[in-house]
């Protein structure tokens, strides 16, 4: 096999799409999530795809984190979760996900959220158990690693089935 310039090599390779997200929790430890206006997963964390100018994944993330509650984020980037989900009929190409600590949303912190109503119809902070009963077991899944990652200081690995 000979090499091939970047340019045709690239063309080889499959095609991926990249979201950041940041999770946050209360003072309490409880997580933060956001109802979806789109239906798609009903909760999710602030976050969404990278885009074209954005840096890196953690600037995507803290980008999303205004657009979506209208609070910006100052923190520095520590990575809990690297999630990867393969294609599918409904998204045909695989995406990689990193979930950053956003850290705590204190009540003053939680009273200034602001809502994009085109994507969030609300917000809810409860303990993990209750999150059990309101999400899917994928995307409950992915919380339990997101808040054991932080409990333990370990960075997560997930891997959704096809």
């Amino acid at each position: 096999m000979s090499w091939l310039p970047p340019e045709q090599y690239i063309q080889t390779l499959p095609s991926a799409t990249m979201y950041a997200a940041l999770y946050f929790t209360d003072v309490a430890g409880d997580p933060f999530a956001l109802r979806s206006a789109q239906g798609a997963e009903a909760w999710q964390f602030p976050g969404g795809n990278v885009e074209h100018g954005d840096a890196t994944p953690f600037a995507a993330a803290v980008r999303e984190c205004r657009e979506e509650i209208g609070l910006d984020f100052a923190g520095e980037p520590r990575l809990l979760l690297t999630h990867f989900l393969p294609p599918r009929p409904a998204w045909p190409c695989a995406k990689v996900g990193f979930v950053f600590d956003g850290g705590v949303l204190t009540p003053d912190r939680l009273d200034r959220i602001v809502l994009d109503p085109v994507e969030h119809t609300d917000w809810l902070v409860q303990p993990l158990g209750g999150w059990k009963e309101a999400m899917s077991p994928p995307l409950f899944a992915r919380l339990a690693a997101v808040a054991e990652a932080r409990r333990t200081g370990r960075a997560a690995f997930r891997c959704e089935p096809v």
